[in-house]
Formats: C-alpha cells, structure tokens, sequence
C-alpha cells in the first residue's frame, strides 16, 4: 500500500481500536422504529412541503446556478428572509446552505480581527457545537470557554476581562444537542448587554419546538440589535439549510464577509420552497409540540426507573448516558436487533466517558413507541 494511504489507513485502526471508527449506517429504514433523526415534528414527509417544493422548482428551477451575489437571487430566497426576520423580530435575516456552513462563516466573519479592530474576546460555553468552533479556528480566535450553562462562570470572566478594551462576543447554543438541556437566553442577553457584547446564540435544535408559535427560545425575548440568532431547517422543519437572524447592519456585513455565503451556491429554491412552506405551519403545531415535550418527559422518567441516566435533558432530546464507546455501541446493536435505530455518540463528539445513545424524538412518535423503547432497553 502507498505510504501516504497506509497513514490514512492506521488512523481508521486506531480509531476502530478505540470503539470510535464511524460507518454509515444502512439506508433502508423501512418497518423499523427510529430515534436516530431531527425530524423533531414530523414534518419531513408531508405533502404541503413536497407540493411547495415542486412549486418553487417550476418557477425559479431545481438549482439556483450561483452565488446570491451572481445569478442564484431568487424571490423565494428573498420572501423567505423576509418571513424569519419578522418572525424572529429582527431587522433582517439570511439564508444558508447548511447550519453548520452559516455558523462557521457566519462567525469567523462577526470574529474578523481586521474588521474589529482587535483580536476579540470570545467567551463560549464549553459543550458548543464543532461548527462554532470551526468558525472560531477559522478567525484565529481563542476561546475563553465558560463551564457548560454556568452562566455565573460566565459573569466571573467578563467581569474578570471587564478592562480590557477588546471586543466581546458570547456564543451558546439555545438547546444543546447531545445534552438536550437549555440556555437561558434572556440571562445570556442581559449579560451580553451589561458587558458591551455581541452574542450569538445557534437555535439548530430549538427552532421549530419551542417558542409561542414554534420559533425557537429566543421567540420570547425582544432581541437586541447586538444579538444574532442562527438556527436550521435541516432539524424540526424537516429540509435542509441554515439561516441567521439579527440586524440589518450585520447582515450587509456578512453578505460582504462571510465566505460561506459569498463562495457558495445559494440554496436550492426547492428547498428554499419547502422550508418556507414548514417554516409557515409552525404556529400551527402547538398541539404537537406540547405532546412531543409530555413525550420527552415520560421517558426521562422511564429511564431513571430502569436506572438509566438521561442526563439533565428537559427537552425532546434525550441521552442515555452508559460511559464507555464499547457499551454504547452494544447497546445501540441490541437495540437494532429488536428493529430499533438510535444513534450512538461518542468521543469527540462528547467528552470522554460521556459516551451515549442519543434520542431523538419527533411528533411523529406515538405514546406506543415510547413503551416500545422503554422495554427494549430494560431487556438489555
């Protein structure tokens, strides 16, 4: 073998050694159970999508052909935006391709050093998401990382840093998704306020669950000018692609900046049809969402009986923390064998000895699935 595919070659070893190799797993998941998807309201397959889809492609086609800022503008891109932003009470928005393209570019962008004057003070909460830190990596940004939710560790360092002429930015997640627990985004804002800082909080897992109409924690609070949002539709709105929500200023400036956006192929308007069209049966699903979360709940509490750890999840994702890779991945094979599918996450996508199955529920799901996943994992 070639020297340079025998070194690519020990890393898959290594990594199969540990428990940690990935493998995609089978593509056919007809006649069996699944909790290993974001489709939290179910709203993947349903025809209004699959209709607004066809629509957008018909009028404006399947690709965008370029860029937003070449020939990929659409008026479906553009009345999409139009709606999050006035959704999310912001003064403005913009769409991406995926979420983990907007965090990156979005925040290696608002972290410019150039732009700000001054490598900035970037202050994160430790269970972050990869694609946060791959934005942070990408401005040469160093984290000053607070304990995960501790939002008094937080206060401690910026007052600690409360001198320091450098810019300030704050970046959380709303509700996490490995842990399925959740930020207090009004303390975060205020926070953010008292200290001159941007903050930027990602919604990937909140929007489309929570909020008075579905769209997301940040919903509640009246957002500052200084307070970006991003959030998917790859997730609860059942398409793919990512946006941010925040003003008008920054959003110019990311048009400008963010290479994500200004290299990339703009969305497909089939997608761009279809999220909007989800995007606009949120308000709808409030029925669904107080059952997903009465759901969520019953089955925290059926774990702890069987004396599993849910963590401290609130939310409609669930852990089941067991430690180690090679438990976990025993459990998730009992699991299939009995036509279950949960995903199992493990190191570095959680801290060492964190290892889990994760859960991820959906209003798809019936009272009987969660009896069914109950009995499986006490037979294991």
């Amino acid at each position: 073998m070639n020297e340079l595919l025998r070194r690519y070659a020990d890393v898959l070893e290594s990594l199969d050694a540990q428990g940690l190799l990935r493998r995609l797993p089978p593509s056919d998941k007809d006649g069996l159970l699944d909790f290993s998807g974001n489709d939290y309201m179910g709203l993947a397959r349903r025809p209004e999508l699959v209709a607004a889809a066809a629509e957008a492609g018909r009028l404006y086609g399947a690709g965008a052909t370029g860029s937003r800022l070449l020939s990929g503008n659409t008026p479906a891109h553009e009345a999409f935006e139009a709606r999050i932003a006035a959704d999310k009470g912001s003064e403005a928005a913009l769409i991406f391709n995926s979420g983990y393209q907007a965090n990156a570019a979005c925040i290696a962008a608002l972290l410019d050093a150039t732009a700000l004057g001054a490598e900035p003070l970037v202050f994160a909460d430790k269970l972050n998401h990869a694609s946060m830190h791959l934005g942070c990596a990408l401005a040469g940004a160093r984290q000053l990382r607070y304990r995960h939710l501790d939002l008094e560790h937080l206060k401690a360092l910026l007052e600690k840093h409360a001198s320091e002429p450098r810019p300030k930015v704050i970046l959380s997640e709303s509700v996490f998704g490995m842990d399925g627990d959740q930020a207090d985004i009004a303390a975060l804002q205020d926070l953010a306020l008292a200290h001159g800082a941007l903050l930027y909080i990602d919604e990937a897992h909140a929007t489309g669950v929570f909020g008075p109409r579905g769209y997301g924690l940040c919903e509640a609070v009246d957002l500052a000018p200084t307070t970006v949002v991003m959030g998917t539709m790859s997730k609860a709105l059942g398409v793919s692609g990512g946006y941010v929500a925040c003003a008008g200023i920054i959003r110019d400036y990311l048009v400008n900046k963010a290479g994500g956006f200004i290299f990339s192929t703009a969305p497909s308007p089939l997608t761009v049809g279809a999220g909007l069209k989800s995007w606009e049966l949120l308000p709808g699903l409030g029925a669904e969402r107080t059952a997903l979360l009465h759901r969520a709940e019953a089955l925290r509490q059926g774990l702890r009986r069987l004396g599993l750890d849910p963590g401290q999840s609130t939310t409609h994702i669930v852990p089941v923390i067991l430690g180690t890779p090679e438990r976990t991945l025993a459990a998730k094979d009992a699991l299939a064998g009995q036509g279950i599918v949960v995903s199992a996450v493990r190191p570095p996508t959680v801290p060492q000895g964190a290892s889990r199955l994760r859960i991820g529920l959906s209003a798809a799901h019936t009272d009987a699935d969660i009896a069914r996943l109950l009995g499986a994992l006490g037979s294991l």
